[in-house]
């Protein structure tokens, strides 16, 4: 949940088309739950989509609940990147989220924001 966005959706395996069509796609590469959890979706003309993660701010809020627990993360970073950057999805030995979705007419950036957890 990203609650200044208005946004609540679930997460599903995979960073696929299927996965995003039903709310974000969970990077496998990346944990579930400890260190670095990274996640996908579309940018607009999706049911769900993440597009407004460009307007997020240091210190706003990101709740992230599985079977494991709920954990609450503070914004940290958001930085437009190149399509083909996945230095942000490595492993962390802090609890962070990190998000990721297409920036609108510009296919070779990504919209990226980072989050770690508020103990």
């Amino acid at each position: 949940e990203i609650p200044k966005l208005g946004i609540s959706v679930k997460v599903w395996e995979g960073e696929t088309t299927a996965s995003m069509a039903k709310g974000l796609g969970h990077y496998g590469s990346t944990s579930a739950w400890d260190g670095n959890c990274g996640m996908c979706g579309h940018n607009r003309g999706a049911r769900y989509n993440i597009g407004a993660i460009k307007n997020l701010s240091a210190g706003d809020t990101i709740t992230y609940t599985t079977i494991n627990g709920t954990r609450t993360y503070a914004v940290t970073m958001v930085k437009i990147i190149a399509n083909n950057d996945w230095s942000y999805l490595q492993g962390t030995a802090d609890n962070r989220i990190t998000l990721t979705t297409c920036l609108a007419n510009h296919p070779e950036s990504r919209v990226c924001v980072q989050a770690v957890e508020v103990k």
